[in-house]
């Protein structure tokens, strides 16, 4: 691609700005300092073990599991980065119980930030895709600390989200509720260049991504439906299907975003006071909001992600995200079952 052609993040925030109104200047800002954190973020996963960050950090976060020390690095970077520009009124991640509030001596602005600063930690160690995801929401008319509350926010109120993806390459994508584009890092030039404009999901596919390992505690729908896939040809889906499964939800989705598929994380009996694997906020939200964007579908299983409205910041849901008509049929099967 020649120099000239290539269109950096920066400015094609400028441009949404500037010729199409989609956002503000403090938006803009904020998209850019999420990406320069991914950047450190992507920088530190590349180094792996000569940076000393792989391994345990020896503490547990509010849900209960051990991080890892690129997990609490991460989490480090992205609050350094987003305190002091003015942008945010407050932020929250998947690693903290609470929101984290701006400190006073920076000023606030009109955004809230929710983030998962490393999905897929447990693949650090053995050097397979991991990454971040983020979400932006505006806060609430006349509030100015922040609380748990003003976060609980339908998903339909998001203003952009996105993620970051660090494979072989580090990968960009985000919506800003027109469409959906990605963004590969030039590390030489270490900046975010446009790759892929208005991406699009297959409505029609034949890859799904399960844990398969919990079959036996799934509800009845949707064994029904993994069933039918794995019969293949033979069966009443008269064609055969590949499953496929990385445990990073950010790999799996990207992968679904590229070439289509249907990721799902259902909910299980194996634990009857967790409704779901995924967070509500950290995970399900946006990665709903960038799948409808690109035209897929986004369920419980039951119900629209976006629609619902968040009971407590670290809410999980089941999750069946991708190619709109395998999303439609396995929510349908649910529904079924349920009347």
């Amino acid at each position: 691609m020649p120099s000239r052609s290539k269109v950096s993040l920066s400015r094609f925030l400028i441009e949404q700005q500037r010729e199409h109104g989609h956002i503000n200047a403090d938006l803009r800002l904020l998209i850019e300092v999420v990406a320069r954190a991914c950047k450190r973020i992507s920088i530190a996963v590349g180094k792996g073990a000569l940076g000393g960050v792989l391994g345990s950090a020896g503490t547990e976060n509010v849900q209960g599991e051990t991080q890892k020390k690129l997990d609490v690095l991460s989490n480090e970077i992205l609050l350094e980065a987003n305190e002091w520009g003015g942008h945010l009124a407050a932020l929250a991640s998947e690693e903290m119980d609470d929101p984290h509030p701006i400190p006073n001596r920076y000023p606030k602005g009109e955004y809230l930030l929710v983030f998962d600063p490393l999905d897929g930690s447990s693949n650090i160690d053995v050097n397979i895709s991991v990454g971040t995801i983020f979400s932006v929401l505006r806060c609430p008319e006349g509030v100015q600390d922040p609380a748990e509350a003003a976060f609980l926010q339908p998903g339909t109120q998001q203003v952009a989200a996105g993620y970051a993806v660090y494979g072989s390459s580090t990968v960009l994508v985000l919506t800003l509720g027109d469409g959906v584009h990605s963004f590969t890092l030039d590390r030489e030039q270490g900046s975010f260049i446009l790759t892929g404009s208005n991406l699009q999901i297959p409505a029609d596919t034949s890859e799904f991504a399960i844990n398969m390992s919990n079959l036996r505690h799934w509800e009845a729908p949707m064994k029904r439906y993994i069933e039918e896939l794995l019969a293949g040809k033979t069966g009443p889906r008269g064609r055969d299907f590949n499953m496929r499964w990385v445990a990073s939800m950010v790999a799996d989705v990207h992968r679904i975003l590229t070439r289509g598929g249907i990721f799902i994380y259902p909910r299980d009996l194996k634990d009857p006071s967790k409704p779901g694997k995924l967070r509500l906020m950290y995970e399900a939200n946006p990665m709903a909001f960038i799948v409808e964007q690109a035209g897929g579908a986004a369920t419980t299983g039951r119900e629209r992600i976006l629609a619902l409205r968040p009971e407590r910041l670290h809410q999980r849901v089941p999750v069946f995200l991708g190619s709109r008509h395998e999303v439609e049929r396995v929510t349908a099967y649910h529904r079924e079952a349920d009347a």
